[in-house]
């Protein structure tokens, strides 16, 4: 038993933003004491993706190009793997803060910055590879995607080791930099009355994060996605 809401652990859910894990999401959130639910997104993207969800977010303004784009991918994808639909994690979170009555808060860099940021860290042939390999994800069979999906569960430790080497410019912006500024806002949150903290991100997130918020001396509990794919009902 925790003497303190800040001596509670925040839970760190891993999840894949083409998978529809509302079910497991509902079993794992649904006992847990919580006086908020985070999501990796911002204020931008939470327009497009939770406004049936969040009463009062505002309408998005037109997104870029790239963003667009890669949008695009990610609701193609998730409208063949399982049934989902891009993004599907963070509206089931956000209806289960309604429900329990909780906040719902945006912890993510606004997207329009880090598109930013990345393409200035970017040569013109990784920015170059990172459109094609949009396209190209356009075309990929199901089949494929599916598999790497299971590929990645079963080792994302190997998967980011490689993004790593071939794209240290994207993994710098979007995975290390995103990582520090929302266990940035996790600490600042919980030392504003939001002890008990479930926070639902890319599973890619996942280790980075959680090493950024123990080093700013905040306890915390992971779920990967491969293990909270394999979630049951009981």
């Amino acid at each position: 038993m925790f003497s303190s809401t800040l001596e509670s652990p925040v839970l760190v859910i891993g999840s894949a933003h083409v998978v529809d894990l509302e079910a497991p999401l509902r079993r794992v959130i649904g006992p847990r004491v919580l006086d908020a639910i985070a999501v990796e997104l911002d204020a931008e993207r939470a327009a497009r993706l939770l406004s049936e969800e969040v009463e009062g977010t505002p309408r998005a303004a037109d997104a870029p190009l790239f963003l667009r784009l890669w949008s695009v991918l990610q609701q193609r994808l998730g409208s063949e793997i399982g049934g989902g639909i891009a993004g599907a994690e963070m509206k089931a979170a956000a209806r289960i803060a309604r429900e329990r009555n909780v906040p719902i808060l945006l912890i993510d860099d606004p997207i329009r910055e880090t598109l930013a940021r990345l393409l200035r860290s970017l040569s013109f042939r990784e920015r170059v590879a990172l459109v094609l390999g949009a396209i190209l994800g356009l075309l990929v069979p199901r089949r494929v995607v599916e598999h790497q999906i299971d590929q990645y569960a079963d080792s994302p430790t190997e998967y980011l080791e490689t993004m790593r080497q071939v794209y240290p410019g994207v993994t710098r912006v979007l995975l290390d930099e995103r990582n520090e500024h929302m266990a940035e806002r996790l600490s600042q949150i919980r030392h504003r009355g939001y002890g008990r903290v479930a926070a639902v991100v890319g599973d890619a997130h996942v280790p980075g994060l959680a090493t950024a918020l123990r080093r700013r001396g905040v306890p915390v509990e992971t779920l990967r996605f491969g293990q909270l794919r394999a979630v049951r009902a009981p």
